[in-house]
């Protein structure tokens, strides 16, 4: 009996939320607000305490106090002068640990940049054309939609005659691609909205069974 009134509390909190969240839809107002101030105060707190046992625990405290590996305090003590840029005396000591995180992670993304955006893309636009079955049929329109469009952004010539329609094929092929990104990103929105609906009628369904 506990449980089942745990759950029906927390649901009634979660309907009461998702229709404050809907309420924007015909004007902002107060209960739209509480609503995100509660999201993002519960997402901060959730990410704090995440941070804190995934993160300070087995690679801070674990490794110093637990196995005397009393270097991680050189990172742990980095980590901690980034707090001092929140002080307008002490900001300029923030520095130190911000440009050794940036110069790492710097060293660190370009590889990766290089190998996932381009060596990659270059590699998956290198595909064999021929004209056995419809894939090498849409291969060829893959090499020929990503030359045209690199056309476009190629500035150093003007776009007439035969650069000009090149480039003119490349921005529709942008726009097919920019069209198929909108539509994936609307269908994950679509697809949260068709949860919440089916959440809020499951709640109701259940409501009304505790009625009659």
């Amino acid at each position: 009996m506990v449980t089942d009134l745990n759950t029906a509390i927390w649901n009634t909190l979660a309907a009461f939320l998702t229709f404050c969240i809907f309420s924007f839809l015909y004007k902002d107002n107060p209960f739209y607000k509480i609503a995100e101030h509660i999201v993002v105060g519960v997402s901060a707190g959730y990410f704090a305490v995440i941070l804190y046992w995934n993160g300070l625990v087995p690679k801070l405290w674990n490794p110093v106090v637990k196995q005397g590996r009393w270097y991680y305090l050189i990172p742990g003590f980095l980590g901690l002068i980034m707090w001092t840029r929140f002080s307008k005396k002490y900001a300029w000591i923030s520095r130190f640990s911000i440009s050794f995180y940036m110069g790492i992670a710097t060293g660190v993304a370009v590889p990766l940049y290089m190998q996932n955006f381009v060596i990659r893309q270059l590699s998956s636009t290198m595909l064999p054309v021929h004209f056995k079955n419809s894939v090498g049929f849409f291969n060829l329109l893959i090499i020929v939609g990503v030359l045209c469009a690199l056309i476009y952004f190629f500035f150093s010539k003007e776009h007439k005659g035969a650069m000009g329609s090149a480039a003119r094929v490349g921005i529709w092929t942008l726009m097919v691609g920019f069209g198929a990104g909108f539509g994936l990103t609307v269908m994950g929105r679509v697809s949260l909205l068709i949860d919440r609906v089916i959440f809020l009628r499951d709640y109701f369904v259940s409501i009304f069974k505790h009625l009659i």
